[in-house]
């Protein structure tokens, strides 16, 4: 088998798996590809294997599809006073920032040293199979510093370094994280001595899209290279023996927010709690997308109505409700003309559905995700569902049972327009901005101290405070194509800006040695005690979690103690 073409292949299925876990002996013939001592991802020819779904496979064994979140923000951060400061002069040296997105410009003077030579690591193209993988991986070509300085010095660089990034984003934030000082231009990352490394994703399969129902030209990546590319920098910085930053500007709407499994979370935890590391996630930009619908059966009601509006032209959604344990639910679905499927509880397991009058399917899957977590999913796909306003009706399956969530998927990943009728702009932190160890930042606008109007809001279905703090994510400057500058808004943008910020009190702590056994609790806790907050504002709240960063005064706080 050519396990370089499976990974490229439609015509293998991905799944994420847990170390002896039961999925790999359930099929014959296939290739691995190891991310950590807890999780693998096998690629097994579609040959033979029943169809792409959560009823035949365990929910979380298929991945994840992620989509992007899109010089005064320095200022407003206190960053450009600790490059200034004279007995400070943080600037990011010796630290390795690295980037999960859609790959970097390494022809751009922004990743350029005053010799010429580049500030680029390594890159590792997932798309590009002309070189040699990274070692211990089945894919891509990776390029270290050696021959992109190689390429540089050459007449055709894209014969040496074929990598490129044609969406910009990846470029983008690499620049504001950590772009040279131009001062011609008016413009220096948040650590412009910083080392770069950048993970550039493959899109994900036809399979996938398929399933998910996601159109053909939105950009969207799978959460196992999400995975590998996490584990790629991990590897990195331990062969550079450098502290590492990793900056993740991806988010979904599905995946457990609770106590069920996520791989890609649980990755992000490992890499979070190590010392000498920052992981910085986006809090997302679906504040106002009205894919959150916060459910609460009140006492003596025999069920609450949850309406979806779905617009003309949709050819299939999805559809997740989570409950905490130990609450369980039931739902039946009632379509636009009054079609029923009647409620039908199945403690785990799932049953397909077919509207006459409107030649809809509707699967409707329950599961427990785990035995220590014991939360529940309701997973629910719409294939071909006609315009109108649909119905799902949830009801109690367990005395207790009282508050339950709802999401749809990321407007990126819808072929239509589909929302909750009486959605709720609360608890829309994409994953995998919830995970504990995680700093979760949100965007706001220096100009007049806003929200981002499209932030996500927290907090988690657990209680849990996300986002931790918001950083400049509006109208930021920073590197755009063919070597021009442009600016860019987002909570992306803002997760660029706090990687540059821990990269510099990485070079602080471990480069200098004043701290090095920090870890990114140690860095999260120290940014949010410098956290200004407005006066009259409550802290923390579900829009600024903590306040806005102020790395200066972090700074300061931690001098004290």
């Amino acid at each position: 088998m050519d396990c370089e073409e499976a990974v490229y292949s439609n015509d293998y299925y991905d799944f994420i798996t847990e170390r002896f876990s039961g999925i790999i002996g359930e099929i014959s013939g296939y290739c691995m590809q190891n991310i950590n001592n807890v999780y693998d991802v096998i690629y097994a020819s579609r040959e033979g294997l029943l169809p792409l779904s959560i009823a035949n496979y365990s929910y979380s064994a298929i991945p994840q599809c992620f989509a992007l979140m899109d010089e005064s923000a320095l200022e407003a951060s206190g960053i450009l006073r600790l490059h200034n400061y004279p007995t400070l002069g943080l600037k990011g040296q010796g630290v390795l920032i690295g980037f999960v997105d859609t790959g970097i410009d390494y022809r751009n003077p922004v990743f350029q040293n005053p010799d010429g030579s580049s500030r680029i690591a390594a890159i590792w193209d997932q798309t590009e199979r002309s070189g040699t993988p990274p070692e211990g991986f089945l894919y891509g070509s990776e390029y270290r510093k050696e021959v992109i300085d190689e390429a540089l010095a050459s007449q055709r660089p894209e014969n040496i370094v074929p990598s490129n990034d044609v969406n910009g984003h990846g470029t983008f934030l690499a620049s504001v994280a950590a772009g040279s000082e131009m001062p011609q231009e008016d413009f220096s990352g948040a650590a412009p001595y910083a080392q770069i490394a950048m993970v550039k994703l493959k899109e994900a399969k036809e399979n996938l899209r398929e399933f998910y129902f996601i159109p053909e030209d939105a950009t969207v990546y799978q959460e196992n290279d999400i995975m590998a590319g996490v584990s790629y920098l991990e590897k990195l910085a331990s062969d550079l023996n450098m502290p590492l930053v990793v900056c993740i500007s991806v988010g979904t709407n599905t995946g457990s927010r609770g106590s069920g499994n996520n791989p890609l979370r649980a990755v992000l935890e490992a890499t979070a709690l190590r010392r000498r590391r920052g992981v910085v996630v986006a809090a997302g930009n679906e504040g106002n997308q009205r894919h959150h619908f916060a459910g609460e059966l009140s006492e003596g009601q025999e069920y609450q109505n949850v309406e979806i509006s779905v617009g003309e032209g949709v050819s299939g959604f999805i559809l997740e409700m989570w409950a905490s344990a130990p609450q369980l639910f039931v739902v039946e679905i009632v379509s636009p003309t009054g079609e029923r499927i009647p409620k039908e509880f199945i403690l785990s397991g799932g049953k397909e559905y077919t509207f006459l009058l409107e030649n809809t399917t509707v699967s409707i899957d329950y599961r427990i995700t785990t035995l220590s977590g014991g939360d529940q999913l309701i997973f629910m796909r719409f294939a071909r569902p006609v315009q109108g306003i649909w119905n799902i009706r949830v009801y109690r399956q367990s005395v207790y049972a009282e508050r339950y969530h709802m999401w749809l998927p990321m407007e990126e990943m819808l072929t239509g327009e589909v929302y909750f009728i009486r959605s709720n702009p609360d608890t829309t932190i994409t994953t995998p901005g919830n995970a504990y160890s995680a700093i979760t930042v949100t965007a706001y606008d220096v100009r007049d101290n806003s929200i981002f109007i499209d932030a996500s809001r927290g907090y988690t279905v657990t209680g849990m405070v996300k986002p931790d703090f918001a950083a400049p994510g509006v109208n930021v400057y920073g590197a755009g194509k063919r070597n021009q500058f442009t600016t860019r808004s987002g909570t992306s943008v803002a997760a660029a800006v706090t990687s540059g910020a821990v990269a510099l009190m990485l070079e602080w702590a471990v480069v200098r040695g004043n701290y090095t056994l920090i870890s990114n609790i140690d860095i999260k806790n120290i940014f949010i005690r410098g956290t200004k907050q407005d006066p009259g504002r409550t802290y923390p709240n579900r829009e600024w979690g903590y306040g806005r960063l102020d790395l200066y005064q972090a700074f300061e706080n931690f001098r004290v103690r």
